[in-house]
């Protein structure tokens, strides 16, 4: 079955809903049972499988969801959570304890970060930040204790693409897991688990559900590392809104022609902006001349349409005004949804493995001076509007920039 096909038609049962097309809301805490052996039936078969218990244990509403995302990943099986950091911090927790030892990409999300240095610390977990570039030689950072390998690709603001099945080669022969964050490419453009990947999370918040008005987060596990992730999300008391499953579940059926445009828009800007005279360089892997282009082209299906670019030198000034008066491009966290996005973002300020901007890491290791000149970075989200526009508000921005000097 094609992925549009499977989109449609993931998670759906409509003859167990009197024939309703989507799986309706469940608002449910409490849930009756007829007599003793019914309970005690649901209770011993909630702990291995789906079955409606308790509201926060899921529903049909949330089992729908689940069924449908871990189709699309190619994992065993899936749990939702309240958003994507949970998604991710409760993957950590699955799998660490007192004593163990996680490798953390350098380019990963920053709220990742801050939990590993303030939460994972004061659990007795280590964790050594490495260079997303490493690929299969992460070996050299094995430790015996070592539990997990965390990766991001594309990174987080840099967007540097990683070699995911040399590193996950390396992690399992360590004796660790490998958990992604796939949130840029979603299953659609990259298939975690094909790449030796045992357990995917997502920030649904951003392509599944698509609209910006629901948070979510998704938790996609390989039969070996399952069990661990199921108990852990019912420990923590993990449940996401009914509501934002619905949301989640309606968004995931347009994902396919959402995501094709979103990455032809990125890439007509992407290309637009490499003719700027105010810009530096573009950050996106899907450009031939990116130094991950290869690694992309090999290993995912498609580009979304979020990426970066570094300017020429300017003053924070300059940026303010360009930013301050544009029409279409708004400022705001979080992306993926339908409304185009840019940001002024720092990658500096969250590494500690590798410098930014590359050229300095390269002169640091060969001894040199550094001269290069970077501007201001800046994070971009293409959303669905009309790319010719997109442009043109672009270009104004720019024409403030320049004004300010």
């Amino acid at each position: 079955m094609k992925d549009d096909t499977r989109i449609v038609t993931t998670g759906r049962h409509p003859e167990d809903h009197h024939g309703a097309v989507n799986t309706p809301v469940y608002h449910a805490s409490t849930i009756l049972f007829p007599t003793v052996a019914a309970l005690r039936d649901a209770n011993a078969a909630m702990r291995h499988e789906n079955v409606v218990y308790y509201g926060r244990r899921g529903t049909p509403t949330s089992f729908a969801l689940e069924e449908a995302i871990a189709d699309l990943e190619g994992g065993h099986d899936c749990r939702l959570t309240p958003s994507g950091l949970s998604a991710v911090t409760t993957a950590l927790l699955s799998l660490l304890e007192s004593g163990d030892h996680l490798l953390m990409t350098d380019s990963v999300y920053d709220p990742t970060r801050v939990f590993c240095d303030r939460i994972l610390t004061r659990m007795g977990v280590e964790t050594t930040y490495y260079d997303p570039l490493i690929g299969g030689d992460i070996a050299g950072l094995m430790k015996p204790n070592t539990r997990v390998v965390f990766v991001e690709s594309p990174g987080s603001l840099t967007f540097e693409v990683q070699d995911i099945p040399a590193i996950a080669t390396a992690a399992h022969k360590g004796g660790a897991k490998v958990i992604m964050d796939n949130t840029w490419a979603t299953p659609l453009f990259f298939r975690p688990f094909e790449h030796g990947v045992d357990i995917s999370v997502q920030a649904a918040t951003k392509y599944i559900v698509g609209h910006s008005d629901a948070m979510l987060g998704s938790i996609t596990a390989n039969e070996e590392c399952w069990q661990a992730v199921r108990t852990t999300v019912g420990l923590l008391g993990l449940c996401a809104g009914p509501d934002d499953i619905y949301l989640g579940q309606r968004g995931l059926r347009t994902l396919g022609v959402r995501l094709r445009q979103h990455q032809e828009s990125a890439l007509a800007l992407a290309k637009w902006l490499q003719q700027r005279p105010e810009v530096n360089r573009v950050l996106h892997p899907a450009l031939p001349d990116d130094p991950g282009h290869a690694l992309w082209q090999r290993d995912f299906k498609g580009a979304s349409g979020l990426f970066g670019m570094v300017l020429n030198p300017c003053s924070d000034a300059a940026v303010a005004a360009m930013l301050d008066n544009m029409s279409l491009f708004k400022m705001g966290f979080s992306w993926g949804g339908f409304e185009s996005l840019i940001l002024p973002v720092d990658p500096a300020s969250a590494r500690s493995a590798t410098a930014w901007p590359p050229a300095k890491q390269e002169a640091n290791r060969e001894g040199t001076q550094d001269d290069t000149q970077d501007g201001p970075c800046l994070r971009v989200h293409a959303g669905l509007e009309d790319v010719s526009d997109l442009i043109a508000d672009l270009e104004a921005g720019f024409t403030q920039l320049n004004d300010a000097g």
